[in-house]
């Protein structure tokens, strides 16, 4: 497993609920924007309360008036067997990307690991630091500490679907990686692949500003994923949820991961 002192970050930085890292520098090639992205909202109203309350019910609501429904009680919970297993894989300094209200920061931090949470909504940086993980009020697509030296980046919860552009999120997220680093992103249970606009609404019907998302099944993942030059190690199912881990490449470095690019078959009984 890779270590912090292998050119990783040495120590998650010192966070605020609200802001950059006090005294965290990031490198100077972080100086703009990726021309890839923006800092696309999701901190409308029906969200920040959702997570303040720590319950719902919260869906994403489609254009054709579909609703999808969002898990806010699994995600304000403590981390569970299956998201604990996902972190058993994780290597070196986490990046969670779209930490939501922060239980797998926590849990990593619990465990006296380096993780960083980041986050486009208030509310969930705020429910992160109280918890006791580190996170930031940043978007993924906006300058990030310690960019080019993460041992490992998640994608959970769906976050696959930030910016409503799958590919030019993993590349994004290859750049945030060390070398020959590790991706690990939950998929939806299904061979979905479709970009979207959604609101969040809540149980009143009180929803918030458009925003572009995206919804991948694990095989729409991998398509995506060997265009943008990633390398798949492993996909396993769980308590209804999937999963898939990736690498970045890395010269002189294998790809293999946990699992040697097999199946874990598992689910809640």
């Amino acid at each position: 497993m890779t270590t912090a002192t292998d050119g990783l970050p040495a120590a998650a930085p010192s966070t605020t609920a609200t802001g950059p890292a006090h005294g965290a520098t990031a490198p100077a090639e972080d100086a703009a924007p990726s021309p890839e992205g923006s800092a696309l909202p999701w901190c409308a109203d029906p969200y920040a309360d959702a997570l303040r309350a720590g319950r719902g019910p919260l869906h994403l609501r489609r254009p054709d008036g579909r609703l999808l429904p969002l898990d806010i009680e699994r995600w304000c919970a403590e981390a569970d067997a299956v998201d604990l297993d996902v972190l058993r894989r994780c290597e070196g300094a986490v990046l969670d990307v779209g930490c939501g209200p922060g239980r797998l920061v926590a849990a990593l931090a619990a465990q006296g690991r380096r993780a960083l949470g980041i986050d486009v909504s208030e509310a969930a940086v705020e429910r992160t630091v109280r918890l006791g993980g580190q996170a930031l009020r940043r978007s993924v697509f906006e300058p990030v500490p310690g960019e080019g030296r993460w041992g490992t980046a998640l994608l959970i919860d769906g976050n696959l679907g930030i910016g409503g552009d799958p590919r030019a999120l993993l590349r994004r997220v290859s750049r945030l990686l060390a070398p020959g680093g590790l991706l690990i992103a939950e998929t939806v249970p299904a061979d979905v692949d479709e970009r979207v606009h959604v609101r969040v609404q809540d149980a009143r019907g009180s929803t918030g500003a458009p925003f572009p998302w995206a919804r991948l099944g694990t095989p729409a993942l991998l398509r995506d994923a060997r265009r943008a030059g990633w390398h798949t190690t492993d996909q396993w199912t769980a308590g209804n949820r999937s999963f898939a881990a990736l690498r970045t490449r890395s010269e002189g470095r294998g790809v293999g991961g946990r699992g040697g690019g097999g199946s874990r078959g598992g689910g809640r009984g």
